[in-house]
């Protein structure tokens, strides 16, 4: 049976490890490990039957210079590691390429700071030494 809209996305997240199929904001999403890597596009600013996709924003630029029928970003977006799809205009083949280029990019972004925090680093509070300069004497 062939699906479609948000249905498809699924279908391929589905074949992917680590897969929970949940909600984002009340919205259908995707998720590896937690973290939303594809969803129903629900901001006011998005077009009807619209995904955002997770993905590093050199990716989405050229995707935007590409594919401007297909890819977009609204002012709510733009500052984000994601594009937005019109999932009426995306080949079958183009949406198995995007879902599992996001899974790979969100789990690649999880495993990064797993490994950061192990290792000390990114983790170092500097409060302490910012209170002690910050205080007067007295």
């Amino acid at each position: 049976m062939k699906r479609s809209g948000f249905d498809a996305a699924i279908a391929v997240g589905r074949t992917l490890p680590d897969v929970e199929v949940t909600t984002t904001w009340g919205a259908s999403a995707l998720k590896v490990r937690g973290r939303m890597f594809a969803c129903v596009a629900i901001n006011k600013s998005a077009e009807p039957n619209s995904m955002v996709v997770r993905m590093d924003m050199a990716q989405r630029d050229l995707l935007l210079e590409e594919d401007p029928a297909t890819y977009y970003v609204t002012d709510h977006y733009v500052d984000y590691p994601c594009v937005v799809v019109r999932l009426s205009r995306i080949s079958p083949e183009a949406l198995d390429d995007l879902i599992r280029g996001a899974h790979r990019f969100v789990s690649a972004t999880a495993s990064s700071k797993r490994r950061s925090s192990r290792s000390g680093r990114g983790t170092v509070s500097t409060k302490k030494s910012v209170k002690k300069t910050l205080k007067s004497p007295t």
